[in-house]
């Protein structure tokens, strides 16, 4: 007999739940009653007192009480209902833009009403805009709620009204249906907070009593909310695990040859390896001598010579007759990696193609024969390299660039290009974002990771200096000398707008500016709507150097070496990421020579602007920059989470929860020493459907 209180039945059986809702409830990954319960609150509204307006503060939400004055319609730039409401104390004013004749009678002067909302500086006084308001018959008293309101992620059409009568049902169920089941092991729980029960935590965390510790809820600090955080990270943890096991039972090809094609590429190159990059190497080898696909991720500070290393694996798996495939998320650098694997690989008879979106029709026919006929064995490209009509002859391995600039689905794509029926090609991904150790272990807790630690030698650290756009002239100045003693300089614009077209005007009206004080230069300009021979000819230009000043937009990221360029001045710094400003800065300091970064900002900086500029002027150390921005901007950011297809996390946060995954990798060993059989049940308990990001 099935249980009439079981969990995992539809929410249709719900009250208030038909189709249109049940629609909605899906997009927020909602169809069992259970999934109701693990989907938390992401705030709390605190309507268990009532405040006296004389009380209120600005930016504060607040329950307050009092009887109508005046309610009036106010024409303006947008028509709006005003109502004037009085306590003991003073007055406040309530304002709706989208009203009804309902609400006008219901408003009227003399009538008591209850209101929450937050309170905003208005053109006369505070007051609340749009506020949840009850009328309060005048010979009754109505009690405040007893406990802190929960406030949930909703989409569209779903009220938080409806949205807590829905949770007060299925809480309803979980109290009759006895109990959820306890996945995780008493050996798992290597943390204080892992001890509670997780049904106590559920029912507190939708509930929490009125005795709670609200600055902790708040804070999402509360034990409660720590022990879901901990279910939820191992959760996490299991199905990295598991999409990695998944990966290990596919074949992919096997990629040794004898080292002739590799010592060949060393000989000429012009620098011999680091010891970083030699251990790098070495782990990759290992990794494609394998019949299992490889899944790397190889981290390296700007400079610190990924190009290389993924060249040798590339050589490799063309020396074993497959081919490879390299993608970079802009034109810029994909045309950089393009022409350094072309000056490389030609001399040992390998043939590169390029293939981007800029292509003509003619040009991009060729390439795409060339490689399905296994002509070019090497590819080189944007985002144009995972379209259908592109195939390959017999792809073994995929390299990928600053990967976090990547969707899922468009990794995907490209490494399914080289799918047999069971076999998938060798995958390394690479990025110049170093992430914290705590943080890689469970954001690619499916890869192994290798940390390129060492710059090459002869390099000289960047001085950074942060300076007010006040001083412009003194920075012109500067420009000029370095320029005269035969060095280069980068000028680059940021633009707050996401206008790519305005971000080119300002470089343009830079340029021309900077020309006219220092006639005596050569200045060229590079931006993002050029054409991509125009761009090519003004980097030659500037490589070879013919040209003094380079004034470009944020194109020059990542990717461009120059090693006489010494100076670089970044315009409007504060507008800019710590890894961002980090990788410009990169693009200087790659020659011998002591090389500067100036950071240009435009008063008044904020307070995190003051941190960001901070951090950069006192260390080039990529590791603890990256720390800084997961702590000013959280890891969403740092690991382009909007992307990777990580799931986001209900109530676990990455970085404040580092004392919790530091014991997940020793917790989730426990798990699948003692109950692997429970790893569906938990996988899908907080992820459900949402699990796609596994075939990353």
């Amino acid at each position: 007999m099935v249980d009439k209180y079981d969990l995992s039945q539809s929410v249709t059986t719900l009250k208030g739940v038909g189709p249109k809702v049940a629609e909605r409830l899906i997009k927020l990954g909602i169809s069992e009653i259970q999934d109701l319960l693990f989907h938390l609150p992401l705030r709390y509204q605190d309507r268990t007192r009532l405040i006296p307006i004389a009380a209120l503060k600005k930016q504060q939400e607040g329950l307050v009480e009092g009887t109508v004055k005046l309610s009036q319609i106010k024409f303006g730039r947008r028509r709006s209902l005003v109502c004037h409401i009085e306590d003991d104390t003073t007055t406040l004013v309530l304002r709706f833009f989208h009203f009804s004749n309902t609400q006008l009678q219901q408003l009227a002067q003399g009538v008591r009403v209850r209101c929450f909302g937050e309170v905003r500086t208005g053109p006369a006084s505070l007051e609340m805009v749009h506020p949840e308001y009850q009328v309060i018959p005048a010979d009754k008293i109505v009690p405040v709620e007893a406990e802190l309101t929960p406030i949930y992620p909703t989409t569209e059409g779903l009220h938080q009204i409806s949205f807590r009568k829905l949770i007060t049902q299925a809480l309803a169920f979980l109290a009759n249906s006895g109990s959820l089941p306890e996945l995780i092991n008493d050996a798992s729980r290597l943390h204080p907070v892992a001890k509670y029960s997780l049904v106590d935590a559920l029912r507190y965390v939708h509930r929490p009593p009125p005795d709670v510790d609200v600055q902790a809820l708040r804070d999402r600090q509360h034990p409660t909310q720590r022990r879901l955080a901990y279910e939820e990270l191992l959760a996490q943890q299991i199905s990295m695990r598991r999409i990695r096991a998944n990966m290990q039972q596919h074949t992919a090809p096997i990629l040794k040859s004898d080292k002739n094609h590799r010592q060949q590429l060393l000989e000429q190159l012009p620098f011999p390896l680091t010891g970083a990059q030699q251990r790098v190497v070495s782990e990759i080898l290992v990794d494609i001598s394998q019949a299992i696909p490889m899944q790397r991720l190889v981290q390296g500070d700007v400079g610190s010579g990924k190009t290389v290393v993924a060249a040798l694996a590339v050589v490799e798996a063309v020396a074993t007759g497959f081919q490879a495939v390299m993608m970079a998320p802009t034109e810029l650098l994909a045309e950089q990696h393009y022409q350094t694997f072309t000056t490389w690989l030609a001399p040992l008879g390998i043939k590169v193609g390029w293939c981007a979106g800029k292509q003509t029709a003619a040009e991009r026919r060729e390439v795409l024969a060339a490689l399905s006929e296994g002509e070019v064995q090497v590819a080189v490209g944007t985002h144009a390299l995972f379209q259908d009509e592109v195939t390959f002859n017999n792809l073994g391995l995929v390299v990928i660039d600053e990967q976090h600039r990547f969707g899922v689905h468009q990794r995907l794509a490209l490494r399914d290009k080289g799918r047999g029926s069971n076999s998938y090609p060798h995958q390394l991904v690479m990025t110049a974002t170093p992430i914290p150790r705590t943080l890689s272990m469970t954001a690619y807790a499916d890869l192994n990771v290798s940390v390129i630690d060492e710059l090459p030698p002869g390099r000289s650290p960047v001085t950074t200096v942060v300076v007010p756009d006040t001083r412009r002239g003194d920075i012109v100045e500067r420009v000029h000398l370095a320029c005269q003693e035969k060095r280069q300089v980068y000028w680059v614009c940021t633009l707050i707008e996401e206008s790519e077209h305005l971000q080119c005007q300002a470089a343009e009206d830079t340029a021309t500016e900077l020309q006219e004080a220092l006639p005596d230069l050569s200045i060229a300009l590079v931006h993002g709507r050029m054409k991509s021979a125009q761009k090519e000819l003004v980097m030659q230009a500037f490589k070879s150097g013919e040209v003094d000043l380079l004034v470009a937009t944020t194109v020059i990221e990542v990717g461009v070496d120059v090693p006489n360029a010494s100076l670089m001045v970044i315009e409007n710094a504060e507008r800019l990421g710590l890894a961002q400003l980090h990788q410009l800065r990169g693009r200087v300091g790659r020659g011998s020579v002591q090389s500067h970064c100036v950071l240009m900002y435009h008063s008044p900086l904020s307070k995190n602007g003051q941190a960001r500029l901070s951090c950069l002027r006192d260390t080039n150390d990529g590791f603890k920059i990256a720390q800084r921005d997961l702590e000013l901007r959280g890891p969403g950011e740092l690991l382009g989470t909007r992307q990777t297809g990580l799931p986001q996390f209900r109530v676990a946060n990455l970085l404040e929860d580092t004392d919790l995954l530091a014991v997940m990798t020793q917790a989730a060993d426990q798990f699948m020493i003692h109950t692997p059989e429970q790893s569906d049940a938990l996988i899908h308990r907080w992820f459900g459907h949402k699990l796609d990001f596994g075939n990353v």
